[in-house]
């Protein structure tokens, strides 16, 4: 009773310590999340309505570019997603969703990080060109289109920073859910283990002494 009662009372007292530092990571979870919302939207936003118009070169638009469409459609779904999990993570049963969460944090974090790259290697083409295939840069005629197209990378360079994030306090909230083995069951089944064999040899002494007195009496048959 007393070793089931110890091992109740120092799972209770790890439950409450994990409750205790898993408390901070709520509250920096939440704000990071908050946070990612206008990050995604702002870089949606200035990508989405970044156009300009040239009286030499004509008109230029981000849909013209496959790199800018990727990021205004991963931003937009990424704020989504991060205002649906807002709205799980005031829930008292978001527990349940721990795994999910931790799944699609990492999927955003990499789709954030694709997007990042695709539309900054546009940007550094637009400002410095690529001589080895007579590409010249262009945002000295389209500064304007230039500038905002860096603003809205940079927006989800630090959307990306969140999730990165929350991807590593996600994951510590799914992986510590898992006890470590009780000290106390470890040291009884030891002791258990260990006061195996001692019993066997006693057995296998008193069979054998049963046995030496056995052969005496066949050996002396005046004592019977």
């Amino acid at each position: 009773m007393r070793s089931g009662e110890g091992s109740t009372a120092a799972a209770a007292a790890a439950e409450e310590e994990k409750v205790k530092v898993a408390a901070p990571f709520r509250l920096a979870e939440l704000g990071l999340r908050v946070c990612a919302v206008p990050l995604a939207v702002a870089s949606v936003w200035e990508m989405a309505t970044n156009k300009q118009v040239d009286e030499t070169y004509g008109e230029v638009r981000f849909s013209d570019l496959s790199g800018f469409r990727y990021l205004v459609w991963i931003n937009a779904i990424t704020a989504a997603y991060s205002v649906a999990s807002i709205l799980l993570s005031s829930c008292r049963f978001i527990t349940r969703f721990d795994w999910l969460i931790f799944l699609l944090d990492q999927a955003s974090a990499y789709l954030l990080l694709t997007s990042a790259s695709a539309a900054a290697e546009v940007v550094y083409l637009a400002r410095e060109g690529d001589r080895e295939v007579s590409w010249g840069e262009v945002c000295s005629y389209f500064g304007r289109f230039c500038g905002a197209a860096t603003v809205s990378v940079a927006l989800n360079a630090a959307a990306l920073l969140c999730f990165m994030a929350l991807s590593l306090i996600s994951a510590f909230r799914v992986f510590t859910k898992f006890n470590p083995p009780s000290q106390s069951n470890s040291k009884q089944q030891l002791s258990q283990e260990q006061g195996k064999p001692g019993l066997k040899s006693q057995d296998f002494r008193q069979s054998d002494g049963i046995q030496e007195k056995r052969q005496l009496q066949d050996d002396d048959p005046d004592k019977t």
